[in-house]
């Protein structure tokens, strides 16, 4: 016998004789999925949408589609939207009461949202917090940023300064699309771009793609958030986080070590971190200014 048509028989015989009596073939020719069998819920626009009280014209085919844009992404950027409905549920009477203590618009705590989905986020440049302070214009705005304290990571103090920036920049725009552009770009940023392309409104502005996406995924937060049925989410169906119940500590004197305190108060140094994000240190030194200390309730 040819010694190749030998060892091509041995080979057919080796491969027959692995494969199980038991073995059943899995047919795969049901298992094709046509594409056009496959289907994808796109998220509808709604007919009219305000920010800040102000309408915004989705009759302009580019704001329609930029809106449309951001509220795809947002609707199927799943763990990112869920995180920011469940954290709403505590962080947003927060900030809505200093809002309105402030005289900023309801609509503003978005901004925020967009701007860290409600955590301490620290950026790359350095900005820091809900609001994204970077370290300078966080002092020029009043909050304290030294080696022991960094009240950007205060929800309360950082809104309150955020309120004083907004305003500040809305007296000079007079619209709130452009103060909300100016928050990422900067009151000068969006002042000049204005005088070179000779226009008044944030949406006929030509700007870098995170400016010009900046207002629109604020709006489709907005959007989803005050309807999130509509766009598949179902906070009903979520464990919201829950306000947390604390008790308030002045403090009067200076702490030399923040790990024996908390111990000393009935709780631990991880609590107080997490309830205290602005103590950065392990220590607290008392200036003439009193601090809050939160402790669990």
């Amino acid at each position: 016998m040819n010694k190749t048509l030998f060892f091509a028989i041995l080979f057919i015989a080796v491969l027959i004789s692995c494969e199980s009596p038991n073995s059943k073939r899995i047919d795969t020719s049901n298992k094709v999925v046509k594409l056009s069998d496959r289907h994808f819920v796109l998220p509808e626009l709604p007919e009219t949408i305000k920010f800040c009280g102000n309408v915004i014209d989705l009759t302009d085919f580019d704001v329609k589609e930029r809106l449309d844009k951001e509220i795809i992404i947002n609707t199927y950027y799943h763990s990112s939207t869920i995180f920011g409905i469940k954290r709403a549920n505590r962080y947003f009477p927060i900030i809505e009461e200093l809002l309105a203590e402030n005289n900023a618009p309801d609509d503003l705590k978005y901004l925020c949202l967009i701007e860290s989905n409600l955590t301490q986020a620290v950026s790359p440049s350095g900005a820091k917090g809900f609001w994204q302070f970077m370290p300078k214009t966080a002092v020029d705005f009043g909050l304290t940023v030294n080696s022991e304290i960094d009240e950007r990571l205060s929800v309360e103090k950082s809104t309150a300064a955020a309120c004083q920036y907004l305003k500040k920049a809305n007296s000079i725009f007079n619209d709130w699309m452009l103060t909300a552009a100016s928050y990422n770009m900067g009151i000068e940023g969006v002042r000049s771009r204005l005088a070179e392309q000779k226009v008044s409104s944030y949406f006929d502005l030509h700007l870098n793609s995170e400016t010009s996406r900046y207002v629109f995924r604020i709006l489709a937060l907005k959007i989803i958030m005050e309807n999130p049925e509509a766009y598949g989410f179902y906070p009903k169906e979520m464990e919201l986080y829950p306000n947390i119940k604390v008790k308030n500590i002045t403090i009067t004197e200076s702490i030399p070590d923040l790990r024996i305190w908390a111990k000393n108060q009935g709780t631990n140094y991880h609590k107080i971190k997490v309830l205290n994000p602005w103590l950065i240190s392990n220590k607290l030194t008392r200036s003439k200014v009193d601090y809050i200390i939160q402790l669990p309730k």
